[in-house]
């Protein structure tokens, strides 16, 4: 893998859009102070990845995006494109080059870029993993990482030297895993606590049930008991009927003498 050209436009200093090829006799880029140089590492920085602001010596995002001059007006957009040469396949990717983008615009919003497609940050850390390509890797040393490394602050030695031997990879997985595992266990417990209130809901429409069914026997026994009595009325009434009938019967005309 190989760093083939590096593209800036509106970031910080770098008004109009502005090529730098590294070609393979090219190992190194000078000039005068104020030139831009920091930048050309800032602008590196900010395209694999950099979240902390202070590491790109600005105050904020919006700093980032060149601020115009006397003679130039302000950019609205401040956008890094780095390419490589992937002929070895040490990228996970089939192409032989990749560029990858990062546009930040100054109504806030921003995005990232594998080969000219919308991706995510965590899309371009995972193709750089074990590589030596990340933003506190050893490919990028600045003056005060190299104090850093002499008094191993925040064991920043031991972390190189494991980018270096190519295990950062697997502890990176390792607390992946991990953090899945820990996002698993919540999961858990919550379902834990569903399972409990479930279960007091339960307990509790089990004996709205019970007296569901009991009203509903008793209310079917009340029915079929109307019933019966409505039954006994209706045939006292016919018999009271009948009886009164037969009562006011007129006798045959041989019984009137």
């Amino acid at each position: 893998m190989r760093l083939k050209s590096l593209e800036i436009k509106g970031f910080k200093s770098f008004a109009d859009k502005t090529l730098v090829s590294f070609d393979e006799n090219i190992t190194g880029i000078v000039g005068p102070n104020g030139c831009g140089k920091s930048n050309i590492v800032d602008s590196i920085r900010w395209v694999i990845g950099e979240q902390k602001i202070s590491h790109l010596r600005s105050e904020n995002l919006e700093s980032l995006v060149f601020n115009g001059s006397k003679t130039r007006s302000a950019s609205g957009l401040a956008e890094v494109s780095l390419t490589f040469e992937n002929t070895k396949n040490l990228l996970p990717t089939e192409f032989n080059t990749v560029t990858i983008t990062r546009k930040f615009y100054k109504n806030g919003e921003s995005e990232y870029r594998l080969n000219d497609v919308s991706c995510r940050l965590k899309d371009i850390q995972n193709l750089f993993l074990d590589t030596g390509v990340s933003t506190d890797s050893y490919a990028i040393i600045e003056l005060g990482m190299v104090d850093d490394l002499i008094k191993d602050k925040d064991n920043s030695r031991r972390r190189m030297l494991e980018q270096a031997a190519g295990i950062s990879i697997y502890k990176t997985r390792k607390k992946e895993a991990k953090q899945k595992l820990d996002a698993t266990e919540q999961d858990l417990a919550r379902i834990e606590d569903l399972l409990f209130e479930i279960n007091n809901q339960l307990k509790t429409l089990e004996n709205q049930a019970k007296k569901a069914q009991k009203y509903y026997e008793i209310k079917k026994s009340i029915g079929r008991g109307v019933l019966s009595w409505q039954k006994r009325d209706w045939r006292d009434s016919i018999s009271r009927s009948n009886n009164s009938t037969s009562s006011t019967k007129p006798k045959p005309i041989n019984e009137l003498h």
